[in-house]
């Protein structure tokens, strides 16, 4: 009793290292302080689409801050011409891990990706568990389209 969860130390390993990353960069200028949120396009260029790693994307593009706003785009399913997509929020780290939708929460469906994108703003501070959900996970676990950022205080920008 008292010790931290696996879990628990996963978490705290990942977001220290983030931090001291974050930190520790000195190649590029960092931006001047800012209460403004940024908005984000989940996978910048590439958008949201199967066989692209998020999870190093979120690690190279961090940290995320409270109130951002995350975009994911994608195109809608047509025909049978493009392959669809969807976001979900994961319960926690072992559905993350596993790419386990049971009990996720379906945030965008096939169709909301299109266009400007669906957006969801980091408003809570926690993990937040991201991933494709078609194909019962398929996409999560072998087209790597899973990511988790914890949002920071903007106070440590």
């Amino acid at each position: 009793m008292g010790g931290f969860t696996f879990a628990q130390s996963l978490i705290l390993i990942v977001a220290a290292s983030i931090l001291a990353a974050c930190t520790a960069n000195t190649e590029s200028p960092r931006p001047k302080y800012t209460h403004s949120p940024n908005k984000i396009i989940v996978g910048g260029s590439e958008g949201w689409h199967f066989n692209f790693s998020y999870t190093d994307w979120a690690l190279k593009n961090g940290p995320f801050y409270l109130n951002d706003t995350l975009v994911f785009k994608y195109d809608p399913p047509t025909e049978n011409t493009t392959i669809p997509h969807s976001v979900y929020l994961l319960p926690n780290l072992r559905s993350f891990l596993t790419c386990n939708l049971t009990g996720a929460q379906m945030l965008a469906d096939v169709t909301q990706g299109g266009g400007q994108g669906f957006e969801f703003v980091l408003k809570n501070w926690k993990p937040h568990y991201f991933a494709c959900g078609q194909h019962d996970g398929i996409h999560c676990s072998l087209g790597k389209m899973k990511f988790f950022v914890m949002p920071m205080p903007r106070w440590f920008r």
